[in-house]
């Protein structure tokens, strides 16, 4: 089957102009999954246009219907679980459990966002005197670019556009190219819950037209914020673009997530969250579990629990229902991780399990004794890999932490919680969890990292801040005595 995927302008499907289309070739099976309208410059500022017009009517909108827009999009987004399941297979070869998962999560974080539709309005604050009033006025921002990537499809783009509706903005929301139909359906899904045309607008583009695209609409006079999630390479390009124009982005970008086990640590609690957070989607996630970090007592154990966790996990074609694994995103990606592997292995590393490779499809992987002569100790691999590095107690075990361009997941094993909450105190990073995986997320907290992994945080409060203006306005009932 091929599905189709239009733009969302202006509250109705359409075609791009002069009906230009792109393919987008699914990993497992060969041929189109999805055929995708590609749009131009001038589709891609229509949308901005329709946000535009959009917006005054928007951001007066009461709060309890923004929010009961919200809600129901977030049961509609459930419903349709089955939908969303058979068009990621088919776009990016996820299983159904990974459909189900971006279902739920994303059901949740427009659930939350409803929770915050009140966030606009005044406060008063301390004046110099008597006869002055001050306000600290807190309004929509206007329209908001939202950048979305493929590999959590629908987390990710639910992300983008939750909390910015919920705070009375415009949106449009940029498809990726590796997954438009998906992205489509999340857009066409929001629509259907009841919001107003023009209030959400999709734009899916060509592989070749991306930074065009991107240049037009952030250089929109009435865009006034961006989110990105995606690479670190391609974020650093968002990010000049927007300096250029002077909007504030939120970038959210590639991690390197370590997972340290002290010497105290469940080891069997430990080896089930590195299983889940190396492997999970592939260990296609910004948070994955890249490095394994254990303390040398406890070392041989841990690895031969992980061992018998990863072997039991197997990756296959995701439509045949046998495979708590899928595909990766193509068979390129899956050799650029074993070029990762071979390398490691070359300079003295061990594989533990795994390492087959047949296409796209690549079998959850360990390799331990990896040390910094390796590629795979420095680059993310985006791949269902773990690299298990060997230390000697806490202090080299937060030295190697930190010993990486990224700073977006970690977490920390220890029975001394204590401890282990000192320890992740310590890691330079944007989000920490001691006795939990690094895959795991509640859409009120603070999303977002550090060094090479982008500034700015999506969820909650964060999220408010970072999608809405704050103003100083006050009021002055007696003139001045001014000195000159």
């Amino acid at each position: 089957m091929v599905y189709e995927a239009q733009l969302l302008i202006d509250g109705r499907s359409v075609t791009a102009r002069r009906e230009a289309t792109f393919s987008r070739s699914g990993p497992i099976g060969g041929g189109a999954a999805t055929v995708a309208s590609a749009a131009s410059v001038g589709d891609a500022l229509a949308a901005a246009n329709a946000a535009a017009a959009a917006f005054p009517s928007w951001s007066t909108t009461p709060a309890s219907e923004r929010a009961s827009i919200l809600e129901h999009a977030a049961d509609l987004l459930e419903s349709r679980q089955d939908e969303f399941a058979a068009v990621m297979a088919r776009e990016l070869g996820a299983t159904p459990t990974w459909a189900g998962f971006n279902c739920s999560l994303g059901a949740a974080i427009l659930r939350d966002a409803a929770t915050r539709t009140d966030c606009l309005g005044d406060t008063g604050g301390p004046a110099a005197g008597p006869a002055v009033t001050n306000l600290a006025v807190r309004q929509p921002a206007g329209v908001v670019l939202g950048i979305a990537p493929w590999n959590a499809p629908i987390v990710l783009s639910v992300r983008a556009v939750a909390v910015p509706l919920a705070c009375a903005n415009t949106v449009v929301l940029k498809a990726s190219e590796l997954c438009p139909k998906t992205h489509s359906l999340v857009a066409e899904t929001l629509n259907d819950a009841g919001l107003p045309p023009g209030v959400l607008n999709l734009v899916s583009n060509a592989p070749d037209d991306a930074a065009e695209i991107i240049e037009a609409l952030v250089a929109h006079a009435a865009v006034r914020r961006v989110s990105f999630t995606g690479s670190t390479r391609v974020g650093r390009s968002v990010a000049e673009i927007c300096a250029r124009h002077l909007k504030p982005c939120l970038l959210e970008l590639s991690g390197k997530a370590p997972l340290l086990l002290l010497d105290d640590a469940d080891i069997e609690a430990a080896a089930d969250a590195a299983s889940y957070g190396a492997f999970f989607n592939q260990g296609q996630v910004c948070i994955s579990t890249e490095r394994v970090i254990v303390d040398e007592a406890v070392a041989a154990d841990f690895v031969a629990q992980f061992a018998t966790r990863a072997s039991a996990l197997r990756a296959g074609d995701p439509s045949s229902g046998r495979h708590a694994l899928g595909a990766m995103i193509g068979t390129e990606a899956a050799n650029r991780v074993g070029t990762l592997v071979e390398d490691a292995l070359a300079k003295g590393a061990t594989l533990v399990c795994g390492g087959q490779r047949d296409d796209a499809v690549m079998q959850p992987t360990i390799i331990d004794h990896v040390t910094s002569t390796m590629r795979l100790y420095h680059e993310e691999s985006f791949g269902p890999v773990a690299a298990v590095i060997r230390v000697a107690g806490v202090e080299e075990a937060i030295a190697v932490a930190n010993d990486s361009d990224y700073g977006l997941a970690a977490a920390v094993f220890g029975r001394d919680t204590a401890r282990a909450l000192a320890v992740a105190r310590r890691l330079e990073t944007g989000i920490a969890h001691v006795n939990g995986p690094t895959v795991y997320d509640e859409p009120h907290m603070p999303f977002g990292g550090m060094k090479a992994s982008g500034h700015g945080r999506f969820g909650g409060d964060s999220g408010v801040q970072a999608f809405t203006e704050l103003r100083w306005i006050s009021l002055h009932r007696q003139a001045h005595d001014y000195p000159i």
